[in-house]
């Protein structure tokens, strides 16, 4: 079945291509129909991970809305699909379709609330709850419901740099959440079997005594 929307705004992708770069000038808006994009960040020198992003996720709004550079870098991950909408087109659209509005409005509401969520975990002394908190975070704001529990097309060691654990802190979490049942880790994602869960396990580990007699 042909989709009009692709045939007029639609792109394919291929792993590898960078949508936009840290700085460029913003032009246009990025609706992923089908892949994944990673959006990341200089800090300090180093890639920082922010999100990555799936089917039904928009990217690159903020630059076209308020007319700034580019705050992140989008590279593709995964064989993408995307609807490509410049400026005057965006603002047809919400001006035509208050659902099209609303939308918008709820998914940066929601980018909002993850953006001050890492704030928060970046404050947390514990390094093991920050890299599970993160995690969690993944899975809240940009996770990919499956079957199999929700997928975070991300690695331990990026959601790790996210939140400045070393590597080795991230393999010895990473192997008790397996233990314990709740991840699973793909080459490329990490499928949390059961976010609540994950949420208990987290309220649990807030008491110190409790997480560090593990340590």
């Amino acid at each position: 079945m042909s989709d009009p929307l692709f045939a007029r705004f639609g792109r394919e992708y291929a792993p590898g291509e960078v949508l936009f770069r840290e700085g460029d000038a913003g032009e246009v808006m990025f609706v992923i129909q089908a892949g994944a994009v990673r959006i990341s960040k200089a800090v300090s020198g180093e890639d920082k991970l922010l999100a990555v992003l799936g089917p039904g996720e928009f990217l690159g709004e903020m630059a076209i809305l308020n007319n700034r550079p580019r705050t992140a870098t989008a590279t593709v991950v995964e064989p993408a699909r995307c609807l490509v909408i410049d400026a005057r087109t965006l603002e047809q659209m919400v001006a035509r379709n208050a659902e099209i509005a609303l939308r918008l409005i709820t998914k940066l509401a929601k980018r909002l609330d993850a953006a001050d969520t890492l704030v928060e975990i970046l404050m947390h002394r514990d390094p093991k709850a920050r890299l599970m908190l993160a995690l969690a975070r993944h899975a809240d704001a940009f996770g990919e419901h499956t079957e199999a529990g929700v997928r975070v097309r991300t690695t331990a060691l990026d959601v790790a740099r996210e939140v400045g654990v070393d590597a080795s802190v991230a393999d010895e979490v990473m192997a008790r959440l397996r233990r314990l049942r709740l991840v699973v880790e793909e080459e490329s994602a990490i499928v949390i079997a059961d976010l609540a869960r994950l949420h208990e396990f987290l309220e649990f580990l807030e008491t110190p005594h409790k997480f560090g007699g593990e340590s």
